[in-house]
This record gives C-alpha cells, structure tokens and sequence, in this order.
C-alpha cells in the first residue's frame, strides 16, 4: 500500500502523488478505500484509484539505478509517460 504524499508511477498518468486515501462509498452500503492520484506534470489531473485490485499499474517509482538501466531501453519511444517517469527520476535525484 502506498503512503500519502508518496510519489509513484502510474501506467495512465506517468509520475503522480497519492494526494490522499479516501474512503468512497459502494452500492452496498460499504465504504471502498481509495487512492486520489495528482500528476506531477499537469496538477489538473486527477484520479481515483481503489487500494485493492485496481487495474491501473501503479508501482513505486523507479530509483535512479533503474531509471539509468531503462533510459536506453526501446519501449522508452513508445510510451512517453514511461519515458518521462525515467527523465524524472534522473533530474529530481542528481
């Protein structure tokens, strides 16, 4: 589980902070725990993802050790949020 204030990957929004956990409510009378992700690029973008079997990939992000080891890797031209995750990690830590 990831901590408040924690700054992690997420495959649809690339570098965000758990803004908050926050208890939603379901159909069923029972409250649901959930992540509120802010990106870390456009603060506009918000989202709510639950603690327990979401299907975003959401993953501690990269140290700079393996920012250094992914930053020539092919999939870095595909997918910019990975690529800008990587970029991030090795500005932020130099």
């Amino acid at each position: 589980m990831f901590e408040k204030k924690q700054k992690i990957y997420s495959e649809t929004q690339g570098v965000c902070i758990v803004d908050n956990i926050v208890q939603l409510p379901t159909g069923k009378n029972k409250a649901v725990p959930y992540y509120v992700l802010k990106s870390v690029f456009d603060t506009s973008k918000v989202s709510y993802i639950p603690v327990h079997n979401h299907q975003v990939v959401l993953r501690e992000l990269f140290t700079k050790e393996e920012a250094k080891e992914l930053q020539n890797h092919p999939e870095l031209e595909k997918n910019q949020l990975l690529k800008q995750a990587v970029e991030y990690v090795l500005q932020s830590e130099e």
